[in-house]
Order: structure tokens, then sequence, then C-alpha cells
């Protein structure tokens, strides 16, 4: 099961930077998880200010 990143995200690009595989990127208006890359580690949701990265139901 993948993280999603809820629109509560501000965008401050903390959670980039700790994905080991590289599955967040920039989006539009909020920062993105790839699901077919994410490993379900929680590290972005770890570092998040806003807990807006959250295990996909």
């Amino acid at each position: 099961m993948a993280y999603v990143i809820l629109d509560a995200c501000i965008s401050c690009g903390a959670c980039e930077p700790e994905c080991p595989v590289d599955a967040i990127t920039a989006g539009a208006d909020k920062y993105v998880i790839d699901a077919a890359t994410c490993i379900d580690c929680g590290a972005c949701a770890n570092v998040c200010p806003v807990d807006a990265p959250v295990p996909q139901d």
C-alpha cells in the first residue's frame, strides 16, 4: 500500500529528499507520490509539518 499526500500539503518540500526511492515530486499545487514506486516506508510522513502524507486506503 502506497502513501498519498493530502490537500493539506503546503508544498514545503520536506518530504521529497526523505524518500529513499524518489517517489515524491512537486505537483501543480502539492507534492505527489508515485504509487508504483512508493515502498510504504513512511519516511515522508515522519518529516511533514502538516501530516499530509498518509497511507492510502
